[in-house]
């Protein structure tokens, strides 16, 4: 018996995915279980598995964005004959896998000289009941940017529109005032559109900027934290993950955010949600762009523990392999830039969290200590916080326990 396969919901307010590629042909046997195809959501990039066993007759869908629930391939037994049906329930021609609509690389970059003729030749897009037809992140997008789907045209099937119609109409000059290209531009400009991964860090930055942020630094002697990494170091085993500063940072982090729930919590929609485990992610530097792995529970771990899961999500990261479930739940986020030897910066909030921390390199400087000037190791850190849901006295006890922890590492305990 055949089955469909629908394109799944992978999170709470997910609406649509784009299909990358398939990791089966057809006329292929797939195991249950097995992956099928590689699916990018606006957070991640991720391995589809099959929820079925048998011969994946149908691909229905070859790539491209498809919203949530519509049937992208079939599986069944050999020789079975299959109809696949359409996201409004009418059958698909089953000879030839359609595409979703995607960017015409050509139309995208002869967009400026033909402006005038898009504008003059919009066609208003089929209507379902009276209602606009559009893929739900498209419906989305517009709603975010306050553009009106009535005066898009749709490119998708049947007039629908699709997300790219709607960043189209965002990015579009209006005809009455012609963009003039700055001085020196040529004509050979490298035109790179945003993953959705971009995209959604656009998005996120955009409403962390919209925030009442302050922000609190503090320097910390990092003495007894590196005596403490070198003792670790000694006991490890050959072969395991060396841990790093910024594996006991995560876990003495982890311990000042359950004495400080206040910093360990969610803003969202005037509500506060204080969490009871510290759950805290860490800003990644991945080819596609800057993504935030969570290792949940960092309060009970230990460092070593919290070294090994670490050194795994970033890893996973890097290749690409990250599941959406690696991304969520955070409630606390640590960036840090001292690899590169900055000494100090703000890092942006992280929304719905309301705290984050940036880490700057450890380096050597002079310090008063009794009276005398001698050099320490000191790091700076930075915490900036969301007032609407922190205020300062509870941002700075929470910034002098981590301060305190870092000195005598012993307290955390």
């Amino acid at each position: 018996m055949a089955n469909e396969v629908k394109l799944p919901r992978l999170g709470q307010g997910m609406e649509a995915g784009t299909i990358v590629k398939w990791l089966k042909s057809e006329g292929e046997t797939v195991e249950k279980g097995e992956p099928l195809y590689e699916l990018d959501t606006e957070k991640v990039t991720q391995e589809v598995e099959a929820d079925f066993s048998g011969v994946l007759l149908k691909i229905a869908i070859e790539e491209g964005e498809v919203p949530v629930g519509q049937t992208i391939a079939v599986i069944g037994d050999q020789g079975e004959t299959v109809e696949v049906g359409g996201d409004d329930g009418a059958p698909q021609s089953a000879e030839k896998p359609a595409r979703a609509p995607k960017r015409d690389a050509e139309r995208e970059l002869g967009r400026a000289a033909s402006i005038e003729e898009q504008v003059t030749e919009v066609k208003a897009p089929k209507r379902e009941d009276g209602r606009v037809k559009a893929s739900p992140l498209a419906r989305r997008i517009a709603r975010e940017r306050g553009i009106e789907l009535g005066g898009l045209s749709g490119t998708g099937p049947e007039g629908r529109i699709v997300a790219e119609d709607v960043e189209r109409a965002a990015t579009t000059p209006s005809t009455a005032a012609p963009a003039v290209a700055p001085a020196g531009a040529g004509a050979e400009a490298e035109v790179e559109q945003l993953s959705s991964t971009r995209r959604t860090i656009a998005r996120r930055l955009t409403e962390a900027w919209q925030a009442p942020v302050f922000q609190l630094g503090v320097t910390a002697d990092m003495t007894q934290t590196l005596a403490l990494r070198e003792q670790l170091l000694a006991r490890q085993a050959e072969g395991s993950v060396r841990p790093t500063v910024s594996d006991i940072l995560t876990k003495l982090c982890g311990v000042a955010l359950v004495r400080h729930r206040e910093l360990n919590a969610h803003f969202v929609e005037d509500e506060l949600r204080r969490f009871p485990s510290a759950a805290v992610g860490l800003a990644v530097a991945a080819e596609r762009g800057l993504i935030v792995p969570v290792i949940p529970s960092c309060e009970t771990k230990s460092v070593t523990e919290i070294a090994a899961a670490r050194a795994d999500l970033v890893e996973r990261a890097r290749g690409g392999k990250l599941q959406r479930s690696d991304l969520e739940g955070g409630t606390f986020t640590i960036s840090n830039l001292g690899m590169f030897g900055v000494e100090r910066f703000v890092a942006v909030l992280n929304p719905p969290q309301v705290a984050i921390l940036a880490v700057g390199s450890t380096e050597e400087r002079p310090v008063v200590e009794d009276g005398a000037v001698v050099v320490r190791p000191t790091m700076e850190l930075m915490l900036t916080c969301d007032h609407r849901a922190v205020d300062g006295a509870p941002a700075a006890a929470f910034l002098r326990d981590v301060k305190a922890f870092l000195e005598q590492p012993a307290l955390a305990l």
